[in-house]
């Protein structure tokens, strides 16, 4: 093996990719020249936002508007309409997990199509906060524990979605970690940790070439981060960003300190403290014009990059070193979402080679039983302001049953639990509109003394803003859905409607709520998206309709969102779950689909256990001492505790999976496909005991006191064993590691740019089909006060061979491996040696050693 001799440092290593074009040079005059054009009150009114998803326009300059959309894991664009379908991608941990930056590239591709179908600029993704702790609500929006993973994940994605002409946004900047009081909490953290674990993904994005940054709600060691000097230093300084930093919606409070930071965009607007406010505060010289004058050139330059600014039509920079062109939307697009869905899949536990169920020669099961909540109605997307309104999912029991079509095999479904608790809006199967007799609801909008301001049919009982004239909707003093509803079942119905202020709900003649709703917090998802609600029950004869009706009175301030919904009578759980292990027990193979709900796993709060809902840990162990051939399906964003693991043949990690998460999960169950992912989080057996921090401020306060301990470097340290370990999974064949061998990369020549090295690992097929290995490379190097020196990820790469033959992963490992952060010389610096190389399939496991000499 070389030795590697890595130089001293105070540079960002270079991008790893080669053959970046060079970008052309900022058009600064055209943009002085356009600003110039401007007076300081249009040139203030660009500075926050039209609407809540719209930026303003200017005439005189040739600039529209800008339409925003929330992401990661789809577009909704600009309204919450269950109308308006969006293609539904894989959670962010799901495209993290497949360590595939070519997948994610391609799935960024699509998003930018679905931004440009739904006329959106902006998408609001990735999110390259970390993995802290599993207990975090966002989880599933983030994509992992390891700054390396989410640094190169984000930077697909980023790359991807800007090579379609769309701006990706690199969000929440920083350290916006857990959702536990997040608008306000302030994360203590010490400067090294922040620059080696923290910042290092959104370094990472703006090197990708990212348009745009958004800072975050929370404070960092004292500041808000609207506020806060990191947005001027390292963000625009020595990273060199020149894109539009964007505040997350409603993050501004204040004028002269957010205005005179280099926070550039208030959304959403128009903004108070970023309006009249800030026009005198300019005038009086409180913040200097000059500060105004950078953001506009920003947001004229922004404009321009995504085609907004008729004064610079033509000009396109190129999304950053690396930069490929953008491959075009697949003709069928449920074709990369299938694929993305194995991709992630992470097999943990394969005893005896139960999966794939008819390996290749063998033929299917005769007789397959699909048990489980989420089987016939599978999680796809996380909860919050992310989500979006999918055209069509394919459940498992869909994906099993149509991979099996043809076969004569037979496949029997049991819920065997139940696990929601929120109450289930109207839907098309059970309700019709009043007025018009179609499928779906009737929403009106009505004014103070009930005269009707417009009125709309919705397929849903969840209204969370007018689709079809929200601009009248707003004149609006309440807001009123209705339905026929056709009770499938007699019995006590439980019937509800959800909204915050004055509510009632009627069923017929009969008032069965009229109260007000005062609201638990001022969280914009609780308050937008899922606000508390109030239930009654009552007893309804199957077959016989009811007219349903739900009114809210708002104000303001506590948002639009209503819905009206009903539950039908739950069967006896214990009969239930005896059914589905009679079930299991008839049947060749059990799959057993688990998960997680969006009352326990969501933004706008954290977890407080990491224990599956319900009775789910009951279920699968009575069914797996039923049927030796269980295989359990994990259906979650983020860790959960599996008591059972060890009882079961197989389990199956799907994440959220997306709209194609049936055909997904069959192509892998099935052996069409290889489960192609690894962990990208480490996953404790349980939390009691684990070595995570917590999410909990004290007195408004969350120490990071865990320094750059972080998930498997947590473990590692504390001497602990978790269920399993980052990088972990298992494919359809075995790989043995034979060689590594390492050779220093030359540094850039004239830029000072020092070198890393280039690592290539030797891998063999021992298996029996062809597969794909991903080959982790890990760096330990000399402890000093603050760091151990123990294992970090330090490059990765994924090779694929067939059954006896040999391939070569080739790592880059990028100069900043071997730097740590002086925070006294504010530059980075040579970590301390000796140096050494591993090389395997995940954290816990590296056959392959070599040290490096100084």
């Amino acid at each position: 093996m070389t030795m590697i001799t890595p130089a001293s440092v105070s540079s960002p290593a270079p991008d790893p990719e080669p053959g970046a074009p060079e970008a052309p040079p900022l058009p600064a005059a055209e943009l002085d020249e356009l600003a110039g054009r401007l007076d300081l009150a249009a040139k203030i009114r660009l500075l926050s936002g039209a609407s809540t998803f719209r930026t303003q326009a200017e005439p005189a300059v040739g600039l529209r508007e800008m339409g925003v959309s929330d992401g990661p894991a789809g577009v909704r664009g600009e309204r919450w309409d269950e109308r308006d379908t969006s293609l539904v991608v894989p959670s962010p941990t799901a495209l993290a997990a497949a360590w595939d930056d070519d997948l994610v590239f391609e799935v960024g591709g699509l998003l930018a199509a679905e931004a440009r179908r739904k006329q959106i600029d902006i998408l609001l993704a990735p999110t390259l906060n970390l993995h802290r702790t599993p207990a975090a609500g966002r989880h599933f929006e983030c994509y992992s524990e390891d700054p390396l993973l989410t640094a190169r994940t984000g930077a697909a994605y980023i790359r991807g979605v800007q090579a379609g002409g769309v701006a990706a946004t690199a969000k929440h900047y920083v350290a916006n970690d857990s959702e536990t009081e997040r608008l306000t909490l302030d994360a203590r953290l010490d400067e090294r940790t922040l620059h080696e674990v923290y910042l290092a993904p959104f370094e990472a994005a703006v090197r990708a070439g990212a348009w745009v940054v958004m800072s975050a709600y929370n404070r960092v060691n004292g500041l808000s981060m609207s506020e806060s000097p990191l947005l001027a230093e390292p963000l625009k300084g020595s990273w060199g960003f020149d894109g539009v930093v964007v505040s997350d919606w409603g993050a501004i409070r204040s004028t002269e300190e957010s205005a005179g930071a280099a926070q550039d965009l208030a959304m959403p607007g128009p903004h108070p403290l970023w309006g009249q406010a800030l026009l005198a505060a300019v005038r009086e010289g409180r913040v200097p014009e000059a500060v105004i004058d950078a953001k506009i050139r920003r947001i004229l330059l922004l404009a321009a990059r995504v085609g907004a600014l008729d004064g610079l039509p033509g000009y396109r920079k190129p999304a950053g070193p690396g930069t490929r062109p953008v491959p075009p939307v697949p003709a069928d697009a449920a074709a990369l979402l299938r694929r993305a869905v194995s991709a992630g899949c992470v097999l943990l536990r394969n005893e005896g080679g139960l999966l794939p169920l008819a390996a290749a020669g063998a033929a299917a099961p005769r007789s397959v039983a699909v048990i489980g909540p989420n089987a016939s109605a599978a999680r796809v997307q996380g909860g919050g302001s992310a989500g979006v309104f999918p055209a069509a999912v394919v459940s498992p029991l869909e994906g099993v049953r149509e991979a099996l079509a043809g076969t004569g095999a037979r496949v029997a479904h049991a819920e065997g639990v139940y696990l929601s608790t929120r109450p289930t809006p109207l839907h098309p199967r059970i309700a019709r509109d009043p007025r018009s007799g179609e499928p779906g609801v009737l929403v009106r909008y009505l004014a103070a003394d009930g005269t009707e301001i417009h009125a709309e049919h919705r397929l849903s009982g969840r209204i969370l803003e007018s689709g079809d004239a929200p601009e009248l909707a707003a004149t609006a003093a309440c807001v009123e859905v209705s339905a026929l509803v056709t009770p499938d079942v007699t019995g006590q119905w439980r019937f509800a409607v959800v909204g915050l202020g004055a509510v009632t709900l009627s069923a017929g003649s009969q008032t069965l709520v009229d109260t007000y709703v005062t609201p638990e917090s001022q969280d914009p998802t609780y308050v937008h998206v899922t606000p508390s609600y109030r239930v009654a029950d009552r007893q309804v004869t199957a077959g016989e309709e009811v007219l349903l009706v739900a009114t809210r009175h708002w104000e303001a301030e506590h948002g639009f969102a209503v819905a009206l919904a009903a539950d039908p009578p739950r069967p006896d759980e214990d009969a239930a779950i005896r059914a589905a292990v009679e079930l299991a027990r008839a049947a060749e193979v059990a799959v057993v689909v688990v998960g997680t709900t969006d009352e326990i796993e969501s933004e706008g709060f954290d977890r407080t256990t990491l224990a599956l809902p319900g009775r789910q840990d009951e279920l699968v162990a009575a069914v797996a001492a039923a049927n030796p051939r269980t295989v359990v399906i994990v259906n979650s964003g983020g860790p959960v505790e599996l008591p059972w693991r060890e009882s079961v043949r197989a389990v199956l990690l799907s994440w959220f999976p997306g709209q194609e998460t049936g055909h997904g999960l069959a192509d892998v169950l099935f052996g069409h496909t290889e489960p192609g992912g690894r962990l990208p989080t480490t996953w404790a057996a349980a939390a009691e005991g684990a070595p995570v921090p917590g999410t909990e401020p004290a007195g408004g306060v969350l120490r990071y006191t865990e320094g750059p301990y972080l998930g498997h470097r947590a473990w590692r340290r504390a001497g602990a064993e978790p269920a399993y370990w980052f990088g972990h999974g298992l494919g359809y064949t075995s790989w043995a590691y034979e060689e590594l061998e390492a050779e220093p990369e030359p540094a850039g020549e004239g830029d000072g740019e020092p070198g890393g090295a280039r690592v290539r690992v030797r891998v063999r097929n021992t298996g029996t089909r062809a597969g794909r290995e991903v080959v982790q490379v890990y760096l330990t190097t000399g402890a000093d006060g603050y760091d151990d020196g123990g294992p970090r990820l330090a490059g990765y790469a994924a090779v694929r061979a067939e059954p006896g033959e040999q391939a070569v992963a080739e790592v880059v490992v990028a100069a900043r491996a071997f730097q740590q952060w002086s925070a006294p010389d504010g530059r980075w610096a040579a970590r301390p040696g000796p140096y050494t190389l591993h090389a395997g399939p995940s954290a816990a496991r590296q056959p392959l050693s070599g040290p490096l000499v100084l």
